[in-house]
């Protein structure tokens, strides 16, 4: 489960309804998830042959199976309103045979020809036979976890196909102070004659929220391409986000007399043991600089140390004001290089491209 990333924020319909429905969500989360929860036992469990080899037989996928299962609010009238309630029935009867650890009569769930794939590893279990054997082995642990589900869709695409979207979450008893797990999951359900059958479950981890996120957010305004400048020199600067919003990227490059003289790159992050923002910038001329952000009074004020690639060591305040029509203001004060005061750089407009 250590797929593409979705925010659980896409869970648009929680699962207050018929305690039928309620069950299918935590039967169809927990396989899934469980699989996710024994992933994060202690590392004496990680090197334990058996669980390695729960593992890489596609574990993380059976967990998944729970998760398409417990999906049973319709998202669109059904050609029949009572398959609404079949499904709400195999949900409730798988989530009876995992509380009951009966590997079987939730194999049994699927088609004959069912398919749960890894999507970490592309290995496919295929058959009631085979996800039988997956079950067994994850219910050899003792600590099974609970399950909660949020489900986004479940359509009737046509009389005999249902397709299931959703996230579960996973808090495991002993969770000894451990985040819950979320996978998102979609189920496709067939109907064999009388009855619904799972015929193939895909899932992909939830990562957790980055706990810094939220204070980078608060630079979001820096996101885009700028320009300063000032008589014969201009500072073009360009703002990204890194993948998974973790970081800010930015890029900038300074020219004098329309000649480049300097380029660089500078990460902005989130210092989980200071509990602050910090920066790290590194400039083509071997220069590079560590700074520390803090917002005062609508203004972020940064306190820099900088190493110049000849060894000389300085150090900066910078300032930064948001302005309301979306520019900025910087200025850079308390300059000092080997122990010298040097004159500030008076506040100037930085404009968006």
């Amino acid at each position: 489960m250590t797929g593409g990333q979705i925010s659980a924020e896409q869970a648009k319909k929680k699962r207050g309804m018929d305690p039928k429905l309620s069950l299918s969500v935590i039967l169809s989360a927990s396989i899934s998830l469980c699989l996710r929860a024994m992933c994060v036992v202690s590392d004496s469990d990680s090197t334990n042959p058996f669980w390695s080899s729960l593992m890489h037989r596609g574990f993380v996928a059976i967990l998944a199976v729970v998760f398409l299962l417990g999906q049973s609010v319709a998202a669109q009238e059904p050609a029949d309103p009572s398959d609404t309630d079949a499904l709400a029935s195999v949900i409730e009867l798988y989530t009876t045979s995992f509380n009951a650890r009966d590997a079987k009569a939730l194999a049994d769930l699927w088609s004959e020809e069912g398919v749960l794939s890894d999507r970490s590893t592309g290995e496919k279990i295929v058959g009631k036979a085979a996800i039988a054997e997956e079950f067994e082995r994850v219910f050899m642990r003792e600590d099974l976890p609970q399950l909660s589900v949020e489900t986004e869709s479940l359509d009737f695409v046509s009389p005999n196909v249902a397709i299931e979207h959703g996230i579960a979450t996973l808090t495991t008893v002993n969770d000894e102070g451990n985040a819950p797990l979320q996978s998102s999951y979609s189920v496709v359900y067939i109907r064999q004659g009388e009855h619904w059958r799972i015929d193939r479950v895909t899932e992909q981890e939830l990562l957790p929220e980055n706990p810094g996120h939220a204070a980078l957010k608060q630079l979001e305004w820096l996101i885009g391409d700028w320009i300063d400048e000032q008589d014969e020199v201009t500072l073009e600067t360009s703002c990204r986000w890194t993948a998974n919003e973790t970081y800010i990227s930015r890029t900038y490059k300074l020219f004098s007399n329309g000649e480049l003289n300097s380029s660089g790159l500078q990460i902005i992050g989130w210092d989980p043991v200071g509990q602050e923002i910090r920066s790290w910038l590194f400039d083509s001329t071997g220069t590079f600089v560590s700074g520390t952000w803090t917002e005062r009074d609508g203004k972020w004020v940064v306190q820099s140390k900088a190493t110049l690639s000849d060894g000389g060591r300085g150090s900066f305040t910078s300032i930064f004001r948001p302005l309301e029509d979306g520019n900025y203001t910087w200025e850079k004060i308390n300059q000092v290089l080997d122990g010298q005061l040097l004159p500030s750089v008076d506040e100037t407009i930085v404009r968006r491209k």
